[in-house]
């Protein structure tokens, strides 16, 4: 069992090595990595630029210093993985060239024998005496054939030393190349942390001073409250108004059938009642005939009860199809919900260029963490005035102005609702159709920030989305 526990120890850890192997970054995944977070933080850099040119310290500011040591720090983590793949190579080739070096000190050993022995027989005397003392021809042959094989092996052994030679010259080579990589490489990390050190000592010293300005701060956080309680009432009203008409629709479309269908049902019953009475009255007629031929042999019979009309089998009503979201009671609809449906996570963005720095949901203040603050939908920093567009073809149903919160643009998508919010201007008006990618109006400005912002919100019917899982990633 002894002899078996090594083995059984590591069929045990080979899923767990595989596993490890899958899940590691190639060197060609690194390298991308390292291009997009690198193109990342120059974006970074970039909001920050701007914000910076506002007199004093803002969110703005905090939150790019932030997003920079978050990207940094990612890219020295794959800095250092870069690393580990470079020591690998040096292990690699330190294990090369030891094996390099042993085969070549054995080749040369070997070589060395063969020139001893080559030495001790090196008279041609000595070589046709070892061919002529053969017994036979064929032995005599043989021995021919043996010498020239052994001269033959003398010169491959010659020449492996020499390709032995070359190759230990290019393993070591490339040793010092990877080493010289691997200086570069840690160099290159070591600024990295240096910027981020950098960066930290930037980022404690606005918070620092923002700290200073709480008040300021939590004026601010009421402010933007109050607007965006405006902005829910304006949506939340369109929204109910746009249910409460297509439910109106719905139940006037269904009255209308009720109506067609009892109409078509008098129209049979008064058909069948007119043919019940014809049919009554021609054997009536034809009774009378036969008894005026013949009355002294006929009995006049009884008069018969009229015949009552077979009752007419009821009419199937057909039942509207069911709908369960009164907002997508027409195909139309139903066409454009399902469509928006089968875009989630690849809708375009409503700027050209920007980043979110407000997600949605409850999210813990920047700056005073005691607070949290909480958003309808997904903040853009953009830059001042940027095109704003829709992200999805529908029809307007409101352009609402807050008074000290910009424009509100609400577009219906079906039983699908996108919200523009804090726009400067409007392109649009009420019951305009729009297609994706239409310009509807521009960004409004956040002085503090010095930067352009717009709000998107997502909404289906009345439930908010989050915008960030329908909107494709950067």
């Amino acid at each position: 069992m002894k002899k078996f526990l090594p083995f059984i120890l590591i069929l045990g850890l080979l899923p767990a090595l595989l596993n490890a192997q899958a899940t590691q970054p190639s060197r060609e995944e690194l390298e991308h990595r390292k291009k997009e977070l690198q193109k990342e933080i120059d974006e970074a850099n970039e909001a920050l630029k701007v914000t910076k040119k506002s007199t004093r310290e803002s969110l703005g500011q905090l939150r790019a210093l932030r997003d920079k040591i978050t990207l940094r720090t990612r890219l020295i983590n794959n800095i250092n993985e870069e690393i580990n793949f470079i020591n690998g190579d040096i292990n690699s080739a330190y294990r090369d060239i030891k094996t390099l070096e042993k085969d070549l000190d054995t080749l040369k050993s070997q070589y060395a024998q063969l020139v001893v022995y080559a030495y001790k027989n090196r008279s041609t005397y000595d070589m046709l005496n070892f061919i002529f003392s053969s017994q036979s021809f064929n032995d005599a042959i043989k021995r021919y054939q043996y010498l020239k094989q052994y001269r033959d092996y003398r010169r491959r052994q010659a020449d492996n030393i020499l390709e032995t030679q070359v190759l230990l010259n290019k393993k070591i080579e490339n040793l010092r190349d990877q080493k010289d990589k691997r200086a570069g490489t840690l160099k290159t990390e070591q600024e990295q942390r240096n910027i981020l050190e950098t960066d930290k000592k930037e980022k404690d010293q606005v918070l620092t001073q923002l700290k200073g300005r709480e008040q300021e701060l939590i004026a601010d956080i009421n402010k933007n409250k109050k607007d965006a309680q405006k902005v829910q009432i304006a949506i939340q009203v369109v929204i109910r108004r746009e249910i409460e008409a297509a439910r109106k629709q719905a139940e006037e479309e269904a009255a209308a059938k009720r109506k067609a269908l009892e109409e078509k049902k008098r129209r049979e019953d008064a058909a069948r009642k007119a043919a019940a009475a014809a049919a009554a009255a021609a054997k009536a007629n034809a009774v009378n005939d036969a008894v005026a031929d013949k009355p002294e042999k006929v009995e006049r019979p009884a008069p018969e009860a009229p015949s009552k009309p077979a009752p007419a089998p009821p009419a199937e009503v057909e039942k509207p199809a069911r709908v369960e979201n009164v907002l997508e009671a027409t195909p139309e609809a139903l066409a454009l919900s399902e469509s928006f449906e089968t875009n989630r996570g690849k809708l375009p963005w409503p700027v050209t260029s920007g980043n979110i720095i407000g997600h949605f949901g409850k999210q813990q203040h920047a700056v005073m963490e005691r607070i949290t603050v909480e958003n309808d939908g997904i903040i853009i920093g953009t830059s001042k005035g940027a095109a704003v567009r829709a992200i999805f073809q529908g029809e307007v149903r409101k352009v609402v102005i807050i008074p000290g919160g910009g424009a509100l643009v609400i577009i219906r998508h079906g039983q699908y609702f996108t919200n523009y919010v804090r726009l400067q201007t409007v392109n649009v008006k009420t019951g305009d159709k729009v297609n994706t990618g239409q310009v509807i109006g521009t960004a409004g400005t956040n002085e503090l920030e010095n930067q352009g912002e717009v709000e998107l919100q997502i909404y289906k019917g009345i439930a908010k989305q989050n915008p960030e899982s329908w909107i494709r990633r950067k």
